[in-house]
């Protein structure tokens, strides 16, 4: 499997209406064969992207039911519908209780979407483990938004992270996030043992998130 970058547009004045389809098609015309590329957009401009690009979209966040009456909340069976291919879960910013968190990933793998689940610290790691995701990304909350990569700010945790992570369940990848703005924390990341990276404000908010984007690819 290829290092996954995933580019969390969050819900920054830069990336959304029609900013994030501009966006996801300069990102479409990036040559690269080393990564498994995927944005994050708003929720409002997911479908678009899905459909007016080839990049591949997770949604920023998920519920835990089906279809029906569930009012402002986010199923499954429709992100496959509209050819979502995964999500983001447990984000700091938008945290899940565990027990939801569990339904949640249950029913995404039931509709074949992966899924990302954030964790702040070990602790939390050891419990998300235990429920299966197909990612774990690892955002220290006091990084997040930040210049300091966590690559840098405290690399031993991240081997502690990946380590606790494989002996639980070897299946799950870990993804590193809080920081990332350099190729070079792209590379140290992939080094600690992780197997991509999550990154927010610094590609959103760059001059020209394509050739970021680019500079970021080792």
């Amino acid at each position: 499997m290829k290092p996954l970058i995933i580019l969390n547009y969050k819900l920054y004045k830069e990336a959304v209406g029609t900013k994030a389809l501009d966006i996801a098609r300069k990102i479409s015309k990036i040559k690269n064969d080393k990564y498994d590329i995927v944005v994050s957009p708003s929720l409002c401009s997911m479908k678009e992207i899905a459909e007016k690009t080839n990049v591949t979209v997770f949604s920023q966040h998920t519920d835990h039911v089906p279809l029906g009456a569930h009012t402002g909340r986010i199923s499954p069976e429709e992100l496959k519908r509209i050819n979502v291919k995964g999500t983001i879960l447990n984000h700091s910013e938008r945290k899940i209780p565990l027990k939801y968190l569990a339904r949640i990933i249950e029913q995404c793998v039931k509709n074949k979407l992966k899924t990302v689940v954030c964790a702040s610290t070990l602790s939390e790691i050891k419990k998300v483990a235990e429920l299966n995701p197909h990612y774990i990304a690892y955002e220290p909350k006091e990084l997040i938004g930040g210049n300091i990569s966590v690559t840098k700010a405290n690399p031993d945790i991240i081997v502690k992270a990946v380590e606790m992570v494989h002996n639980i369940n070897p299946r799950i990848k870990v993804l590193c996030g809080a920081g990332i703005h350099s190729k070079e924390d792209v590379g140290q990341a992939l080094l600690l043992g992780t197997h991509g990276v999550l990154i927010g404000h610094s590609f959103v908010k760059a001059k020209d998130p394509k050739k970021f984007l680019q500079d970021m690819l080792l």
